[in-house]
């Protein structure tokens, strides 16, 4: 696992490798995605199929946040927990959970 840059977590740990090269790689195929929808735009390709690359990119999108918040769990949360500071666990993660909900 990777350790955080961040010196104010230096205890923390950040994701596992492998939860961090699935969501490299999710956000490099979203990236593609949105590329596909500006050419679209551009060759004024119909709205119904723009429309449905759209949601895709949602769909995409949500599965990222998904996976973090899974890996936030496993991690942050989890060390906070261990560390016997459950408040500050579960605060972190209603603050985490409230943050993806509110832009669904």
């Amino acid at each position: 696992m990777a350790v955080s840059s961040n010196p104010a977590a230096a205890t923390d740990v950040y994701l596992a490798d492998e939860i961090l090269v699935d969501l490299q790689a999710r956000l490099s195929r979203i990236e593609g995605q949105i590329g596909g929808i500006k050419r679209m735009l551009a060759d004024e390709r119909d709205c119904d199929d723009i429309l449905t690359q759209i949601a895709s990119i949602r769909a995409a999108t949500t599965r990222v946040a998904v996976l973090l918040l899974q890996g936030h769990l496993r991690s942050c949360v989890s060390d906070a927990i261990r560390s016997g500071d459950h408040d500050a666990a579960v605060a972190r993660f209603s603050t985490s959970l409230s943050q993806v909900l509110r832009s669904t």
